[in-house]
């Protein structure tokens, strides 16, 4: 049994979850909105606001979905109740971020400014004149990829440390050539 399934989820106060009939199918509702998703080779229970998921077979691949299946239910419940959050920052001479509606406008360097549609379900505030990017979603899976996403236009680099990076993130920088 996995260590990770095995571990119950505290549902907040607030925050209510859904099991279909199958027992694999589970939506979570909470004040920062709802998330669906079919958890693969698990069943979720609901009792006393103590969710639980529990394996649905002794295999090696049932094993493997009972952490999988915990976390992601973990996730959901923790993005709708509280939300996740992802800061990016940009550093380079003239770069910079600018917002306007859903469109993230980015001069990193190019010839021409980088347009980012943000798709609907992630909410972005941008900071300290354009230099920091704040990414909130209830959805992590979905912030994660926008964020690597923005990330991947235009990625830090080991000399300089110019480019687009996560706010935890350390760069390892290199020595440039020496000079005569």
């Amino acid at each position: 049994m996995s260590r990770i399934g095995k571990q119950p989820i505290a549902v907040p106060n607030g925050t209510s979850v859904e099991v279909a009939s199958d027992g694999a199918t589970v939506t979570v509702k909470g004040p920062k909105g709802q998330l669906s998703r079919t958890l693969p080779l698990v069943s979720v229970t609901v009792q006393d606001g103590i969710a639980s998921v529990i394996p649905g077979g002794v295999t090696r691949e049932h094993r493997a979905c009972h952490g999988l299946g915990r976390a992601l239910l973990n996730n959901m419940v923790t993005g709708v109740s509280t939300g996740h959050k992802k800061a990016l920052t940009i550093t380079g001479t003239g770069y910079k971020a600018e917002l306007s509606g859903q469109k993230l406008t980015l001069s990193l360097g190019f010839s021409h400014p980088v347009i980012f549609e943000v798709p609907k379900g992630v909410s972005v505030a941008v900071e300290n004149r354009g230099l920091l990017v704040n990414l909130e979603s209830a959805d992590k899976e979905l912030l994660g990829a926008v964020a690597a996403k923005i990330r991947g236009f235009r990625p830090p680099e080991p000399y300089k440390g110019k480019g687009v990076a996560y706010s935890d993130e350390v760069i390892l920088r290199k020595a440039g050539k020496t000079g005569k």
